[in-house]
């Protein structure tokens, strides 16, 4: 494929997958989300620029370190499971309300959707320092053996 074909495709289709990514995090295969596949789906948007404009774009374009948002995706999910316990509730039970929406009924909201969000940032993170070590080009398997 030329490079400027690909550098098109993924100009136009990176902001596609990082909003299809959100979409799914927000309404995944099943009610509250989807924050594991909506994770992966940004990390193959920024793998899409990786291939294209090479690791240094990629890790631009992430703007954060990766460990940092799977740290911060970690203390969010964990920070979900909070206010089910100061209720007397257990850890991580689901805990609904309603924003006031001007229009609407409300907007539903609840600590799913924030456990989902930690797992989203968890994935991003994680595979993105996975793909980005591998594109380093360290060998990372195990040394031959005899001599």
């Amino acid at each position: 494929m030329s490079p400027v074909v690909m550098h098109t495709v993924a100009r136009l289709m990176a902001p596609v997958l990082l909003l299809v990514s959100l979409v799914l995090a927000v309404r995944g295969h099943d009610i509250p989300g989807g924050g594991f596949v909506g994770g992966l789906m940004a990390a193959t948007a920024f793998a899409l620029l990786m291939v294209a404009f090479g690791r240094p774009a990629a890790r631009k374009q992430l703007r954060v370190h990766p460990t940092r948002l799977a740290a911060a995706g970690l203390l969010v999910a964990l920070f979900s499971g909070v206010p089910s316990m100061m209720e007397g509730r257990p850890f991580l039970s689901g805990i609904w309300g309603r924003l006031p929406v001007p229009g609407t009924d409300g907007l539903k909201v609840g600590t799913p959707q924030l456990f989902d969000l930690g797992i989203y940032l968890v994935v991003l993170g994680t595979a993105m320092c996975f793909i980005l070590g591998m594109a380093r080009g360290e060998d990372t398997t195990a040394p031959e053996m005899g001599g």
